[in-house]
């Protein structure tokens, strides 16, 4: 019989283990039992502009509506607004522009209900259930670019990284140029594995020359 902390009794099962420097490291959780979501933004900008816009309305019809019953005149833009209504025809330019704008306003405020946003923020695997991550794009573009610089014949690097697609363009100024670019296919694909992305985006690699001057 063994006993936990003897040699050859088993490791519990989330624990933290030691890998081969000693160092504390979590036991792997194996594969994802949540799909991992984007993180939604919190849009405070276009909730306060409406909602500012949406309190002033009110407080002003309000107002002229109090202003009415305690038998004062109504104000002249509700006048000239109700007039108006009963007197423009529903297929004027001024109306449809106006109902198109309705619309259109409508239409970004639902694309902003029904989205997540955050477009900048990459979501990361979820070790455990209770703590999520994302990793900025242009940190994972940096990190990127590190490791591309790295690679022999690189002279310089522009990463871009996508939701689903990382855009690598490198110039070498020698070595074969399908070498550099297998060199830097090899290094990338592992960078963006270390990245720890629940959708690691897909890569594509060009390298050029860099160009003649004069």
């Amino acid at each position: 019989m063994t006993t936990p902390g003897q040699p050859g009794a088993p490791q519990e099962t989330g624990e933290s283990a030691e890998d081969d420097d000693g160092v504390p490291v979590l036991a792997g959780s194996g594969e994802e039992t949540e799909r991992v979501r984007r993180f939604w933004s919190v849009r405070r900008i276009p909730a306060a502009l409406l909602a500012a816009v949406v309190l002033g309305g009110a407080g002003l019809l309000l107002y002229d509506v109090a202003a009415v019953r305690a038998d004062h005149s109504a104000m002249s833009w509700r006048r000239e607004l109700a007039d108006a209504l009963a007197t423009r025809p529903l297929d004027s330019a001024t109306t449809l522009a106006a109902a198109a704008a309705a619309v259109l306003l409508g239409v970004w405020l639902l694309v902003l209900a029904s989205t997540p946003g955050l477009r900048a923020v990459l979501p990361m695997r979820r070790a455990h259930p209770d703590v999520r991550a994302g990793l900025d794009r242009e940190a994972a573009a940096l990190a990127l670019r590190d490791r591309a610089m790295e690679v022999s014949g690189v002279q310089s690097v522009k990463v871009t990284v996508g939701r689903a697609k990382v855009a690598v363009r490198a110039v070498s100024h020698f070595r074969p140029l399908d070498d550099v670019r297998a060199d830097v296919e090899s290094v990338l694909a592992d960078g963006v594995e270390e990245l720890g992305l629940a959708r690691p985006p897909a890569l594509t690699v060009r390298v050029a020359r860099p160009p003649k001057k004069g």
